[in-house]
This record gives C-alpha cells, sequence and structure tokens, in this order.
C-alpha cells in the first residue's frame, strides 16, 4: 500500500466527511474533485473512490452527534430512501461508465451549479420544536420512493452518494427543516447502499485503489463528527447558505481540472 496515496486519502476524506456532517451530503462533492487533483485520478475512477470509501458506516458519528443535540428523523422514510436508492445506483453507474470522461465531468460540474442554485433559492421552513407534531409522512411511498430511485441514479452518475438530490427535496417534499433533511440523508449512509454502484465501477474500471479508500473513509468518520457538532450550533438557512456556495466553487474546480 503506497503510504502517500493513504496519506492523500485521509486528507480528502477528511474535507469531505465535515462537509457531510455539516451539510448531511456524501462528501462526493469535496471528494470527487480532489482525488482528481490530488491523486489525478479520471473522473471516472474518482466517482468509484468515493463511492466505495463510503460502503462503511462512516456517517455514524455525525448520525449520533444529531441526534444528541435533539434533532430527529423518520426511520420508515429513510428505509423507503434506500430500497428506491438500491436499484436507482446500479442503473446509474451503467450508464456513468459508457459516458466518456471529459463530457461526464463537465456534466458533473453543470449538475452542481443547477443544485448550487436550487439550494440558494429554496426557503427554509420554521424550527419545530421538540414537542411538536411528528413530520407529515402522508407521501411516504408517493415520495419516498421517486427521492430515493433518483438519489440512486444521481449517486452511480455522479459518485455523489445522492444526498445532494435527498436533502433539498425531502426539505421540499416533505417540509422538513435542513438540520432534519441532513439528518435523513446521513442515516441513509450507514448502510452500504453504494455497494451496487462500487461493483460496477470496479468491474468496469479493472478495479479500484483501495488504498486511498481506505484512508478515505479513516478521515470521513473523523470529519463528519467535527462538520455535525458545526452543524448543530448553526442556524438552517446559513447553512443552506454557505452549502450553495461550496457547491458552486466545487463546480468550478471540477471545469478547471483537465482530462
Amino acid at each position: 500500500m503506497d503510504a502517500s496515496h493513504l496519506v492523500a486519502g485521509l486528507g480528502t476524506g477528511l474535507g469531505g466527511g465535515f462537509l457531510a456532517g455539516l451539510f448531511g451530503v456524501g462528501g462526493g462533492i469535496v471528494m470527487v474533485p480532489l482525488l482528481g487533483l490530488i491523486l489525478d485520478l479520471d473522473q471516472h475512477r474518482a466517482q468509484g473512490t468515493t463511492l466505495a470509501a463510503m460502503l462503511l458506516p462512516t456517517g455514524l458519528p455525525a448520525v449520533l452527534q444529531y441526534r444528541r443535540r435533539g434533532i430527529a428523523s423518520s426511520v420508515p422514510l429513510v428505509g423507503v430512501l434506500i430500497l428506491a436508492f438500491l436499484f436507482g445506483i446500479y442503473g446509474g453507474a451503467l450508464v456513468a461508465n459508457r459516458i466518456p470522461s471529459n463530457p461526464m465531468r463537465w456534466s458533473y460540474a453543470a449538475f452542481l451549479v443547477f443544485l448550487s442554485a436550487k439550494t440558494f433559492l429554496r426557503q427554509e421552513p420554521p424550527m419545530r420544536d421538540r414537542g411538536a407534531e411528528p413530520l407529515d409522512l402522508a407521501g411516504l411511498w408517493t415520495w419516498g420512493l421517486p427521492i430515493g430511485f433518483l438519489a440512486g441514479v444521481v449517486s452511480g452518475l455522479t459518485g455523489l452518494g445522492g444526498a445532494v438530490v435527498v436533502v433539498p427535496l425531502l426539505a421540499s417534499k416533505f417540509k422538513m427543516t435542513q438540520h432534519e433533511a441532513q439528518l435523513a440523508s446521513l442515516m441513509m449512509m450507514l448502510p452500504p447502499i453504494g455497494l451496487p454502484g462500487v461493483y460496477v465501477y470496479a468491474q468496469a474500471q479493472g478495479g479500484l485503489p483501495w488504498g486511498v479508500i481506505l484512508g478515505v473513509a479513516l478521515g470521513f468518520a473523523v470529519g463528519a463528527l467535527g462538520g455535525a457538532r458545526v452543524a448543530t450550533r448553526t442556524r438552517g438557512a446559513k447553512l443552506k447558505q454557505i452549502y450553495a456556495g461550496i457547491v458552486l466553487l466545487m463546480a468550478l474546480l471540477v471545469a478547471l481540472r483537465g482530462h
């Protein structure tokens, strides 16, 4: 195992984990561009590496931190999201590995720009008291299945983990606060839901850099806890604005990296 690759993976995982804990995302928003910039991985290998690092329950420290701060989310809803995600990620990964790396990179950057604008313009619902009525889950299957499936497709196509879709859509369709949606997204990542996508990437790319993956996973777990501690002390509206700005920055990094 190359020690420099392990160290580079640790640093990348710390950055991705911090953003995951802070915003409830899978960390791929920052890890995919950084793996390309630091280790010169092409778009497909960077995406596959990111998905593989997320197979371990690296987000557990962040989930526990959210729960300690009194933030709750719906376990049945998370279960529906995971079920649909598993079908979507396999198809998304198959499609991604049939698209040349350069068009894939530009499509990825364009998607991040769209996501940044959508997040910035979304209105944050009022904070819910701890003793308030539970979330309205009337659309558990009506909205949960398509959101989970779309998240899986996006995850397979881009290596982002699907949370970039889950967080804004849960906030919109289920009237969740930013913190509640982020917790649901982190809970989704606890099982190895990316396994079908990792299998497709590993087959198509002739294997993945497992030393890098180990470093990313270890760094992610530490970073996620730190990010969650900051998130649970920050207003949801402020989190949303910072998230939109970081996504836009990552789109720029992806666009500037030439392969």
